[in-house]
């Protein structure tokens, strides 16, 4: 091949690769610019696998069901039915099958099958070489905001945080309205739908408008994080927390944790989401609300901040796209929250 042919065909060749936005480049760049991946349309293939906790078969087929009735085709993984005490398998069987969903070509998402814990034990072990140059939605919250944090924190790859298979009704006709729009909402994200989701006023909230992309997760797990290669990168974001289970001087720690590692003081803004809070032990009462404990901490930054946003461990959890430029407005009547 002459020169002017090899460079004719490295062109074209090149331009028909995906652009990596944010895997290089300086700091700034790599905080402002994500890879979106491809938007999935009918006849599409997920891919279901359980990196975290165990899941039967019988367990995910309602979920099965929905998304081939939606017009997906559906990967079954080798972690599903599998079990190692409270894993989906053990550290290997999850690690391979996860990384065989990474890089398959044929698939255009993945879906985790449900939370628990496990992810921790398996990501630094993950190779996404592949992934990278062909990225694909990743799906789930809870454990999988591990995913979520690695993702925005080492390759600025937008994923989508929302409910699972484990949370799909048995009985489409028999759902609650609210669990069907949040099921929905999944599949809106997928196809690359306009998202938006208002909250009530709380009169906690701190009014103003910005926009920016999109973090967050479990505040649990994202505190965990924290100096690892999955720490989160809140710099410039709006940032969203949600967490279940835990006593409110837990949540009071975890809180101090993130700001005086400085992942509250540049933020665009905070979005609060539900807290399942542990009663106080009798004689033990930790005398703060979780209104009082948030703004606390936020009290000399001036952006907004909104409570009880319909996402978290809750019936209410509607799908959230990290990595994603949203606008956050916050007023006396309300709040939005909307993908730009």
């Amino acid at each position: 091949m002459n020169r002017k042919h090899f460079l004719s065909a490295f062109i074209a060749a090149a331009a028909t690769m995906p652009m990596l936005k944010g895997v290089a480049g300086t700091p700034e760049e790599k905080r402002l610019s994500f890879n979106i991946p491809p938007y999935l349309k009918q006849g599409d293939t997920i891919g279901i696998t359980s990196p975290a906790g165990y899941i039967t078969s019988a367990q995910i087929q309602p979920s099965v069901l929905q998304m081939e009735n939606w017009g997906f085709k559906i990967k079954v993984g080798s972690t599903i039915g599998k079990r190692d005490f409270t894993y989906g398998g053990t550290d290997e069987e999850r690690l391979k099958d996860f990384q065989q969903m990474l890089d398959d070509p044929n698939l255009n998402a993945i879906m985790c099958a449900r939370g628990g814990y496990g992810l921790v034990r398996i990501i630094d072990q993950l190779d996404f070489s592949k992934f990278i140059r062909r990225p694909k939605w990743i799906i789930g919250f809870s454990d999988i905001t591990v995913l979520h944090c690695h993702l925005t924190r080492n390759f600025s790859i937008s994923s989508i945080h929302s409910k699972m298979c484990n949370s799909f009704p048995d009985d489409w006709t028999k759902a609650e309205p609210i669990q069907i729009e949040t099921i929905l909402s999944i599949k809106d994200a997928l196809m690359g739908k306009q998202m938006g989701y208002t909250s009530v006023h709380n009169v906690n909230n701190r009014y103003g408008k910005v926009d920016g992309i999109l973090v967050g997760g479990n505040l649990s797990i994202i505190e965990t994080l924290a100096g690892s290669k999955s720490d989160l990168d809140t710099h410039d974001k709006i940032l969203f927390i949600e967490d279940t289970g835990e006593y409110l001087y837990s949540i009071d720690r975890m809180l101090w944790n993130l700001k005086r590692s400085g992942k509250l003081k540049n933020l665009k803004g905070l979005v609060v989401g539900g807290f399942k809070v542990k009663p106080d032990d009798p004689g033990e009462e930790f005398g703060k609300t979780i209104y009082e404990i948030v703004l606390e901490k936020v009290k000399e930054y001036t952006y907004p901040v909104v409570f009880d946003f319909p996402v978290g461990h809750q019936r209410n959890n509607f799908a959230l796209k990290c990595g994603v430029n949203h606008v956050l407005e916050v007023k006396d009547t309300g709040c939005i929250l909307r993908t730009i």
